[in-house]
């Protein structure tokens, strides 16, 4: 007999890294487009440290929209972003539980994407930049409700290949995706 598991609904529906990323002063971009940003960003200080992370927040409710962000930081000296919105049209979400783990679904599934694209990219670069891609920020913490997940969540991103940063220090989830739920 055949077992069969259950399908995430990111299997269900486009892939996250298909569609337009917002970004404030570029407007909508493909994810091509936005390797290219970060390029570009990166190119003009290329002495500078560069930390590139993904994190991913969402709104209440039974039909929430997860923000998920794409993060370019220059020590120092601020950053970019770009943000993509996903909503889920035959998905209900009964309870918080859920929507914390789709959350850290949605940006391992980016970050996993995103760091193969930007790596080819970067091997045709003349130079290496001084550049990390390894954290994804996850929007849970030691205070409230999602302290009794936080092992489930840093297993679930460390098992991606990523380290996981919680609040506090994951203000990609908790600032700039928040931003936008």
């Amino acid at each position: 007999m055949k077992k069969t598991f259950p399908t995430s609904t990111l299997s269900k529906q486009k892939p996250v890294w298909q569609g337009n990323f917002f970004n404030p002063s570029c407007g909508n971009l493909k994810l091509n487009q936005v390797i290219d940003e970060i390029l570009s960003y990166i190119r003009g200080k290329p002495e500078k440290f560069y930390d590139i992370i993904i994190g991913c927040d969402s709104s209440s409710g039974q039909t929430p929209h997860f923000p998920v962000a794409i993060v370019a930081l220059r020590t120092g000296e601020g950053g970019r972003f770009f943000l993509k919105k996903i909503s889920y049209k035959n998905r209900k979400f009964y309870s918080w539980k859920e929507r914390i783990l789709e959350e850290v679904l949605i940006s391992c599934d980016l970050a996993l994407h995103f760091k193969e694209r930007l790596d080819n990219r970067m091997k045709k670069e003349d130079k290496p930049y001084n550049y990390q891609f390894r954290y994804i920020h996850a929007d849970v913490g030691e205070n409230g409700g999602t302290k009794d997940m936080i092992k489930e969540v840093v297993g679930l991103i460390r098992g991606n290949g990523f380290e996981p940063k919680i609040k506090p220090e994951a203000y990609v989830a908790s600032a700039v995706a928040d931003r936008y739920t």
